[in-house]
């Protein structure tokens, strides 16, 4: 069957418009009226800001410097790699003034991965932060990018300054008497097909690929949330409104990465509220920032969640941070397990935790909380956003109905065009119109969707399926666990059968340091927690392994293809110890 939103309707969104013109210099009715005082972007070290027109005169300066200097035009690639930064939002609207492409790297990215995403996206020009500069000038030099071509978010310590920076870029750009670029000027539909972004997915399973977004999806997707979230309805009472003009958002969240990007930056500024970019999550500065920043919103995902539930039951000297302005919290990019929702909810019972699903290839979201529901269900994702369709394809290929599991089919103004220049990946994902996740659902006939897995970390123990999220929400109950990633591993017998891979708390790791037998005991305790209350199929029957930090990226997404890895190298050793008893 077909699934439809039952949130309000939405208005056709503007097909004529790019990023920019859209943000900063039309009205729409779905938008509320900002607070005068309000500012859109404040860095959380130095509390600097930035309010409306001096954004609006900052991205016109820059747009000019970067066309008087590197004569940028239509459809040239500009690749942004760093960390957040105030200046960040500033680059990617300039560039969209020109009618640039914008590519964001993620700047804990090796030389190499920087090589891939210049090469995949074929930049022309690199924007980095001083902090990002070295690996940022040998990928330009692998990639033949000339250094002249380097542009820096803000200028360097040292005083030397060898390659340009947006500050000089824009006050030059603004001594012009008249705009040096020619913005594009698009005709009905063609925001449609113009392109913004190459955004680079998560890579979780294979190499990460360039999707490719164009304005309209973006812009979509903030009418879509705006409307299903109601952000411009007066007639309810401020304290009744969950997202008002003068609220505060934190930006923990990378702006490389499309919930960032589009939720955290666009949809939260068109709102009203303002956004306080901080470079680099810590969780101990993030708690800094909302009592000193007086923050209201939270945009996180899942391991920031288990960080905040963890570290608050059992490091009590962090609870000595006001978070009394907190109202809401919402988390994507992964699912969190009913256990963390009720972890948290039991830690800050006034915040509204609200989980949502979205992925790049559908720019952002898909399914999200509804303004009419005072607090979400513990595991379930929200449902459809105005605008937005769904079907659940079984896997005999015939379409699911209500409470039937399948893969999730996505349709709406949102959705990306393609995998750039990688044919055969879009034919296998983008299908007439429809994107095909890889996630496998259920949805009620309420409406929820609950997120049961990426299909292809699910296994099958015995020709039963097991959902690894299922049990990491478990593990993460055990008061020796900090943190988990399950996996299936091969089994002569049962085909594939679950391991664990843990991080111990501080307490139990110093433990095991001081007694190594006590690592044996944890262990034992580990899969006794978990066979106490689990079908026996979903037992630790591949053991369980400590591991400092489970791989992650930084949207949250568990890098599970790494820990496959290692897992063959623990099997093989395994293998190799029992043939010496023998």
């Amino acid at each position: 069957m077909l699934f439809k939103s039952n949130g309000p309707a939405l208005l056709p969104p503007p097909d004529d418009l790019t990023i920019p013109q859209f943000m900063l210099d039309s009205f729409h009715p779905a938008r509320p009226v900002r607070e005068d005082h309000s500012p859109w972007l404040i860095d959380d070290q130095s509390g600097k800001s930035y309010h409306y027109e001096q954004i609006r005169m900052r991205v016109h300066g820059l747009a000019n410097g970067l066309t008087s200097r590197w004569h940028l035009k239509n459809d040239d690639v500009v690749c942004i790699y760093s960390p957040n930064n105030i200046e960040y939002p500033i680059a990617i609207w300039a560039c969209h003034r020109i009618g640039a492409i914008v590519s964001g790297a993620n700047p804990s990215y090796t030389v190499d991965e920087l090589v891939y995403q210049l090469k995949t996206s074929r930049a022309t020009i690199l924007i980095t932060h001083p902090v990002s500069l070295p690996v940022a000038r040998e990928a330009a030099r692998i990639t033949g990018l000339s250094p002249s071509n380097i542009i820096l978010l803000e200028p360097t310590s040292s005083g030397r300054q060898e390659f340009a920076f947006i500050e000089e870029l824009a006050t030059e750009g603004l001594t012009f008497p008249k705009s040096l670029y020619v913005e594009p000027r698009l005709r009905s539909g063609e925001g449609k097909t113009k392109i913004a972004f190459l955004s680079f997915s998560s890579g979780t399973t294979g190499s990460p690929k360039a999707v490719a977004i164009p304005h309209y999806a973006p812009i979509s997707n903030v009418l879509q949330m705006a409307t299903y979230q109601e952000v411009n309805q007066y007639q309810k009472p401020r304290e009744k409104r969950r997202f008002r003009p003068g609220d505060v958002c934190i930006a923990v969240l990378p702006f490389y990465h499309i919930y960032g990007l589009v939720v955290n930056l666009h949809w939260m500024i068109f709102s009203g509220l303002s956004i306080v970019v901080v470079p680099k999550f810590n969780f101990i500065e993030m708690l800094k920032s909302i009592e000193r920043h007086k923050i209201t919103h939270l945009m996180l995902v899942p391991p920031q969640i288990v960080l905040l539930c963890k570290t608050f039951f059992q490091q009590p000297e962090t609870r000595k941070y006001d978070l009394s302005r907190l109202r809401y919290c919402m988390v994507g990019a992964a699912p969190l397990s009913a256990e963390l929702s009720l972890q948290f909810e039991k830690l800050l019972p006034n915040v509204v935790l609200a989980q949502g699903y979205g992925m790049t290839e559908t720019s952002t979201t898909v399914t999200m909380l509804p303004s009419t529901e005072p607090r979400g269900i513990a595991g379930c994702a929200g449902r459809l956003i105005s605008g937005t369709e769904a079907k659940v394809l079984k896997p005999d290929g015939s379409l699911a109905g209500y409470d039937e599991e399948g893969e999730l089919m996505v349709k709406g103004p949102q959705n990306a065009l393609r995998y750039q220049n990688n044919e055969k990946a879009t034919k296998e994902t983008f299908i007439d119109g429809w994107v095909r996740t890889g996630d496998e659902v259920l949805i009620k006939e309420n409406g929820n969707v609950y997120i049961v897995d990426r299909l292809k970390e699910i296994f099958k123990v015995r020709g039963f399926q097991v959902a690894p999220a299922e049990l990491e929400g478990h593990l993460l109950e055990h008061p020796d666990v900090a943190d988990c990633a399950v996996i299936g591993v091969p089994d002569e017998y049962s085909g594939d059968v679950p391991l664990a891979f843990v991080t111990l708390t501080g307490d139990a790791a110093k433990r095991v340091k001081e007694n190594p037998a006590e690592g044996d005991r944890i262990k034992a305790s580990i899969k006794k927690h978990v066979s106490d209350v689990k079908v026996k199929y979903k037992w630790l029957e591949g053991g369980v392994e400590f591991i400092d930090a489970i791989p992650k990226n930084p949207s949250g997404k568990l890098l599970r293809r790494l820990l496959r890895d290692q897992a063959k190298a623990i099997i093989a050793k395994r293998a190799q110890a029992s043939k010496a008893k023998l």
